[in-house]
């Protein structure tokens, strides 16, 4: 059974042992290349764009917090996740849930670590928001990586 390639009992759950470690490599790559991104993309927002654009007056208004915060946060979070999805190397990447997998957990544990270091200061408006731009960049990302994949 060797002969053909592949390990004799592939269907039964026992895997070829250099492939799944092939595999978790090829995630940590993956995942690393996300958050270097996440770390870079959100460095230049907070320093370029917050920074100098962000005052008292424009962050009262929810349509200023939208455009300075929440809109940026969302495109941070797409790159990374388009990223992480690039970095993702193929044969890996054919699989479906290990790409996603591969590509989400950037932004998810990136949520993560953002509540439980501001779990003091959030309001109702910024968890729901700051949840619904995780999913929004992470979906965004992903469906920019499948549409490019597509191209291909």
């Amino acid at each position: 059974m060797r002969g053909t390639g592949g390990p004799p009992y592939r269907g039964a759950g026992y895997g070829d042992t250099a492939q799944e470690s092939g595999g978790l490599m090829a995630m940590a790559a993956a995942w690393a290349a996300g958050f270097v991104t996440l770390g870079v993309a959100s460095y230049l927002q907070v320093t370029y764009l917050y920074e100098t654009l962000a005052s008292t007056e424009r962050l009262e208004s929810f349509g200023g917090r939208l455009l300075l915060i929440h809109l940026p946060n969302a495109l941070c979070v797409a790159l990374a996740a388009w990223v992480s999805a690039r970095a993702h190397r193929e044969p890996f990447r054919d699989l479906p849930v290990r790409h996603a997998f591969a590509v989400f957990t950037v932004p998810v544990f990136a949520q993560v670590i953002n509540l439980v270091l501001r779990w003091d200061r959030v309001s109702l408006e910024g968890l729901l928001m700051s949840c619904a731009v995780v999913v929004a960049g992470a979906v965004t990302g992903y469906a920019v990586d499948r549409i490019r994949e597509g191209e291909r």
